[in-house]
C-alpha cells in the first residue's frame, strides 16, 4: 500500500481538553499530524476538527476507528478528495528589497488570487488561500526571491452537496 495524504473530518465536543485527548491518541499510536484545524461547528457545543495525516488507507481507517472510540468525538471520517472541498490559508513573508522583486511578488500574488497584507521596505506579506498544492506552488516561487517566513493554517474541509459529515449518523444531524 502506498503512502498518501488523508484528510480526516471530525465533529467533537467543544470543551477544554478535547484537542489534547485527540493529539495524545495520535502520539500513543506513533502517528504524526501533518496539520490540524479546529473551530466551532454549527451547534455551540460542538467543534469541527480537520486533521491531515500521511499513511496508507488501512492506517487512515484505523485512525478513524480509534477516534470514534474517544468519548468526546461525535463522528469521524476520512473525507473523499473527489467529493469534498479543501482549503488552507497561508501568510507568506517574502524578501522584496527592490522594485523589480516587489513587482514580481505582487504579480504572483494576483495570479494566485491572493492579497498583499503588509508591505515594508524589505519585505511583503501575502495571504494565499487554496488547496495545499496551490500554496506549495506559491512558496516555491517565493523561495526563488527569498522566502523569509510562512504560517499555514492547515486544511479545512467540507463534503460537497447536501451531505454533511454527520449525515450517516441520522439522528445526530440537525436542521
Amino acid at each position: 500500500m502506498s503512502e498518501q495524504t488523508f484528510i480526516v473530518g471530525t465533529v467533537v465536543c467543544n470543551k477544554p481538553g478535547v484537542l489534547h485527548k485527540i493529539s495524545n491518541m495520535f502520539r500513543r499510536r506513533n502517528f504524526n499530524i501533518e496539520s490540524i484545524s479546529v473551530g466551532p461547528a454549527e451547534e455551540k457545543e460542538l467543534a469541527r476538527m480537520t486533521i491531515t495525516v500521511n499513511g496508507n488507507e488501512f492506517v487512515a481507517r484505523q485512525l478513524v476507528k480509534q477516534l470514534e472510540k474517544l468519548l468526546d468525538v461525535v463522528y469521524a471520517t476520512v473525507l473523499d478528495e473527489k467529493k469534498s472541498v479543501f482549503r488552507e490559508l497561508a501568510l507568506i513573508k517574502v524578501t522584496a528589497a527592490d522594485s523589480k522583486t516587489r513587482s514580481d511578488v505582487v504579480d504572483w500574488t494576483n495570479i494566485f488570487r491572493g492579497r498583499v497584507i503588509d508591505v515594508s521596505p524589505e519585505s511583503i506579506v501575502v495571504e494565499i488561500t487554496g488547496t495545499p498544492d496551490k500554496i506549495d506552488a506559491f512558496i516555491e516561487l517565493a523561495k526563488g526571491v527569498g522566502l523569509k517566513e510562512k504560517a499555514r493554517t492547515g486544511a479545512a474541509a467540507l463534503e460537497r452537496g447536501s451531505k454533511t459529515i454527520t449525515s450517516e449518523k441520522g439522528s445526530e444531524v440537525s436542521g
